[in-house]
């Protein structure tokens, strides 16, 4: 099992990356999985577009795509994040980037676990989800932990 970072030519890097690293097998593991091999590759909004256009038939940009390779329990996965869209993600919610970059991970991870936000009730969960372990995570919105 391992999970590792990557950066695609960007001016970023993780903030506690151990730390994320043992909060992704945590999440995992909480979804009854086996954490797996998982690269998350940080990059630019050209590059999310071009994956999104290629693999997913949709010309426009996003701030995550993630390639479920799952076996059986098994999570295995690639997460493209890109810093562009998180950073305006970032100002637009009035959080740290650092903070959303979390959110973000978290996010994929749930996905890579099984879990869907196509639904309200999906997303309302997704949401719950997520702020669960950024407040385990020990980030705050606003200056209030959430």
């Amino acid at each position: 099992m391992k999970v590792r970072f990557y950066y695609d030519d960007v001016n970023y890097r993780i903030n506690r990356s151990t730390e994320i690293k043992d909060l992704i097998v945590k999440v995992i593991r909480s979804e009854k999985k086996i954490p797996g091999d998982l690269c998350f590759i940080f990059t630019g909004d050209e590059k999310i577009r071009e994956l999104n256009v290629k693999y997913l038939d949709h010309d426009y940009f996003t701030d995550v795509i993630a390639f479920d390779y799952a076996e059986n329990r098994n999570v295995n996965g690639e997460v493209y994040i890109s810093i562009d869209q998180v950073r305006k993600n970032s100002i637009n919610y009035k959080v740290s980037l650092n903070n959303e970059v979390l959110r973000v991970i978290i996010h994929a991870t749930l996905h890579l676990c099984g879990m869907d936000d196509k639904t309200v009730n999906e997303k309302n969960l997704m949401r719950k989800m997520e702020d669960k372990w950024i407040k385990k995570f020990g980030f705050k919105r606003n200056g209030i932990q959430i």
